[in-house]
């Protein structure tokens, strides 16, 4: 299926390593990584510590393993975990929080995947002997389900400010946390500040292959090598896919400019065609929501449509609601194409 694929918007997870990254990777210095030994997932786990302002850093193969050991550390049975209602730990992780941390999830109902300090306010439970005790709080950065909103930097740091004055952890899901970094100009540093743990994904916009690193104090990333261990995380040389991660990070992060502005056309090219409805104002970096009922089409009948008479591939995230997220392999004649083929597909 994926062969016949022009334009692939579905997510920021089609990317594909460049030819100079894949020369990189095929250069790296390999070792154990297991044993510490592994110079390239060194080097790796050191730039994402400094770029995230933490001691230390653990490079794993996922994102979601990052959330699930975050978690797995921060909590013990029947500690709740409070997060937005559309977060990914609470849809997309396959009820991980229940099997690997035995936490249950406290669902707050924000706005575009953003909620307020004063709600975290609320949702923490009082200390007595029948609520589950609140533990973490996890703030998704940009979001996804909510449309790729960007976290300010104000709400983020009034939201780990009640965590942290009533005891809990602060924890900071940033699969997307580069795209808020080049949008806004706020540092990786900076955004992670408040949190006492944060993470980085390499794939996505920044086309890595594989993985992503957590990042904390020194005493939370022996506790997450642990897990690592437990959750069969063992990659021994793994310099070779950690190179990608250090060639992104050099070479790759400025760039996703590039896709927030290829949205942000894409975004005004749609709300100028007769039964699409989105505000590009809301496009804030490289992800979209727009409505197809205008169309008479459900969302699945037209991203049907368009995968099969135009090679272009959307998510469908709702009755009518499409997603499209643009990255390093969508170009601005790629977006221009989109548009063409949109409008003839709703004529």
């Amino acid at each position: 299926m994926t062969s016949r694929i022009a334009v692939d918007l579905y997510s920021d997870t089609m990317t594909k390593p460049t030819e100079a990254m894949l020369r990189f990777m095929v250069g790296a210095e390999l070792g154990d990584e297991q044993k510490g030994e592994d110079p390239t997932v060194n080097l790796l786990q050191e730039m994402v510590a400094e770029l995230l302002g933490k001691e230390a850093a653990v490079y794993l193969p996922s994102g979601t393993m990052c959330n699930e050991i975050s978690f797995a550390v921060l909590c013990r049975p029947g500690d709740e975990i409070i997060m937005d209602r559309t977060a990914h730990p609470l849809h997309f992780e396959v009820g991980a929080p229940a099997a690997i941390s035995h936490a249950q999830i406290r669902p707050l109902d924000g706005v575009r995947g953003i909620y307020t300090a004063a709600q975290v306010e609320d949702a923490i439970r009082p200390k007595n002997r029948h609520s589950p005790r609140s533990r973490v709080v996890a703030v998704e950065q940009i979001t996804n389900v909510g449309g790729g909103a960007i976290w300010s930097l104000e709400a983020v740091t009034a939201v780990c400010e009640v965590a942290h004055r009533h005891g809990l952890s602060a924890h900071l899901d940033g699969a997307r946390l580069l795209n808020a970094v080049v949008a806004t100009g706020t540092s990786a540093a900076e955004f992670a500040a408040p949190f006492d743990v944060a993470w980085v994904d390499l794939t996505k916009g920044l086309g890595a292959p594989v993985g992503a690193v957590l990042a904390g104090s020194r005493e939370f990333i022996e506790e997450a090598w642990l897990w690592k261990h437990r959750l069969g995380g063992a990659m021994r040389q793994a310099g070779i896919i950690a190179a990608a991660g250090v060639y992104a990070l050099r070479h790759h992060v400025d760039r996703l400019a590039d896709d927030h502005a290829n949205a942000r056309r894409l975004a005004e090219g749609l709300a100028e065609i007769r039964g699409i409805a989105i505000d590009p104002e809301l496009v804030q970096a490289n992800i979209m929501l727009f409505d197809v009922a205008g169309t008479g089409l459900t969302a699945a009948e037209f991203a049907e449509r368009m995968l099969r008479e135009h090679a272009i591939r959307f998510t469908v995230f709702g009755p009518t609601t499409i997603r499209a997220v643009t990255h390093l392999g969508v170009s601005r004649e790629d977006i221009e194409t989109v548009l063409k083929a949109v409008s003839e597909a709703v004529a």
